[in-house]
């Protein structure tokens, strides 16, 4: 996948995409909410597994019962196509995981 920085309007747009995500800085996050800490950690697991086919890796929090991420290309300290592709996989997932 291209690891060339997006624009300001390309994050903007995806965002858009994206319900529940944000800009912090130069990171995309989301925080999810989940019934019980071994749901979060069940949802970790499953997050770290989709980075790992995707060799791209976020900032990765567990709480009690949340689950928070922070992406960004650190290779190139920017936002890429590669932080939604990840952000869209976590989407994906994160309902059958009861994460709201």
């Amino acid at each position: 996948m291209p690891t060339e920085p997006l624009s300001q309007k390309e994050i903007e747009d995806r965002l858009r995409e994206l319900p529940g995500w944000s800009l912090e800085g130069d990171r995309i996050a989301r925080s999810y909410r989940l019934d019980s800490h071994f749901a979060a950690t069940a949802l970790v697991v499953h997050i770290a597994q989709i980075q790992e086919e995707l060799n791209h890796h976020s900032d990765l929090t567990l709480g009690y019962n949340t689950v928070a991420l922070t992406v960004q290309s650190h290779d190139v300290n920017a936002l890429t196509e590669r932080d939604f592709a990840l952000a869209e996989r976590v989407e994906g997932i994160a309902p059958a995981h009861g994460a709201n």
